[in-house]
């Protein structure tokens, strides 16, 4: 599971969710209540199995001490949805901008098609979340959404396993992208009907197409760091 929540980190830093050593990812077995998440002194470029530290939901429980401070953020999305088993909190420039924007995300693209109406903006502040109390408000917005964006902050993408959370979060800053791009250019854009989206949710985000971007990911991070196959 470690393992797996490394590899996921340099996917995102890869997908460009990098912000120094900002931003988390954290995992925990279904129906758990510990899990693991990346210390606060990584970043998601450098991160390895060892470098990440345990947590527990419960917040009264005394934190690691190289817990990151949004630790919160994890216990709040964990205690609220039993289904959700891996949290990514990042700072992804499109994501962060177009959330700033207060725009929901329509089906432009295949990404589109899986977060249209699945996505949530969070504004009652921009702050870094330290308190579990904003921590579960964040929750609350998300609901039995797959993402959160936090105002002038970044995003929050949950999933049941690593690889739908990670392969979400790096989709999520796609969508983005995208959106911003066709929004810049001032003119009307064509978008997927329901019965389409509803298609693509079945076929391209079924749970072995998943998988399958998971793997072109891993390869991915394997070519630029080999050490990563001995983990």
């Amino acid at each position: 599971m470690t393992i797996q929540a490394a590899l996921g980190a340099r996917m995102l830093s890869a997908g460009g969710h990098d912000d120094f050593n900002q931003g988390q990812v954290s995992c925990r077995r279904p129906g758990s209540a510990d899990f693991v998440i990346k210390g606060a002194l990584v970043g998601f470029d450098e991160a390895t199995p060892q470098d990440f530290v345990p947590g527990q939901v419960d917040p009264l429980a005394p934190p690691h001490r190289l817990a990151p401070p949004e630790i919160p953020l994890h216990q709040a999305a964990y205690e609220a949805r039993p289904d959700v088993n891996c949290v990514v909190h990042s700072h992804s420039p499109a994501a962060l901008v177009f959330g700033a924007l207060r725009e929901a995300l329509v089906p432009l693209s295949h990404e589109g098609a899986l977060l249209h109406g699945e996505t949530h903006h969070f504004t009652l502040t921009s702050n870094t979340v330290l308190d579990i109390g904003v921590a579960r408000a964040i929750a609350t917005t998300l609901s039995s959404g797959i993402g959160v964006f936090l105002v002038n902050h970044g995003s929050l993408v949950v999933g049941k396993s690593v690889r739908q959370a990670v392969v979400f979060a790096l989709m999520l800053e796609r969508a983005c992208r995208l959106q911003l791009d066709a929004l810049a250019t001032g003119r009307e854009f064509s978008t997927s009907t329901m019965v389409d989206v509803e298609a693509k949710r079945e076929f391209v985000f079924a749970d072995l197409s998943i998988r399958a971007y998971w793997e072109h990911a891993r390869r991915r991070v394997l070519r630029t760091t080999p050490e990563a196959g001995e983990w």
